[in-house]
C-alpha cells in the first residue's frame, strides 16, 4: 500500500533525469539530478552553484545570464533559458560563457585558467633562478 502511494507522488512529480554539463575550461563534468519539466535557466543556475560549491577552476561567477547552455548532440544551437531541460531528450550539456560585446563585434569566449602555463615553462624559469643545493 505504502509503495502504491509513492509511485504516485514520483509520477505527480514528472520524471526525474541524471545530466552532465561539461563547462568550458574545466576538468570535468557536474553531474546531478533535475526534473524533466525544470526550466534551463535553473538547470544553469543549480549546475553554477554546484560548480562554485565544489570548488573548481576557473571561477565562474553566480550569473547564470552570463553564459549558455547547449546540448552537442543535437547541434550547436544555444538552448533557450525557459524552455524545458527535457524537452530535446538529450542529457549531454555544455556550459560557456557568453561572448563579449565589444563595439558590435563578438569576442571569442574563452575561460581562462589563472596561472595556466605550460610545466615545462615554469621548469625553464625555476632553472635560470640557479637553484643550488648546498652540503654540510
Amino acid at each position: 500500500m505504502i509503495l502504491n502511494k509513492q509511485k504516485k507522488n514520483q509520477a505527480a512529480k514528472g520524471n526525474r533525469l541524471l545530466i552532465s554539463i561539461t563547462v568550458m575550461g574545466s576538468a570535468g563534468p557536474i553531474r546531478f539530478v533535475v526534473n524533466e519539466e525544470e526550466v534551463v535557466a535553473a538547470v544553469m543556475d543549480t549546475a553554477l552553484k554546484s560548480y562554485a560549491r565544489e570548488g573548481r577552476l576557473p571561477v565562474l561567477g553566480s550569473d547564470f545570464n552570463k553564459f549558455v547552455l547547449y546540448c552537442p548532440n543535437a547541434g550547436t544551437e544555444v538552448l533557450s533559458p525557459w524552455e524545458t531541460i527535457g524537452s530535446l531528450g538529450c542529457r549531454n550539456f555544455m556550459l560557456c560563457k557568453k561572448p563579449d560585446v565589444d563595439n558590435g563585434k563578438a569576442a571569442p569566449a574563452v575561460i581562462d585558467r589563472k596561472g595556466s602555463g605550460s610545466w615545462k615553462a615554469w621548469f625553464t624559469k625555476s632553472k635560470s633562478l640557479n637553484l643550488r643545493i648546498s652540503t654540510h
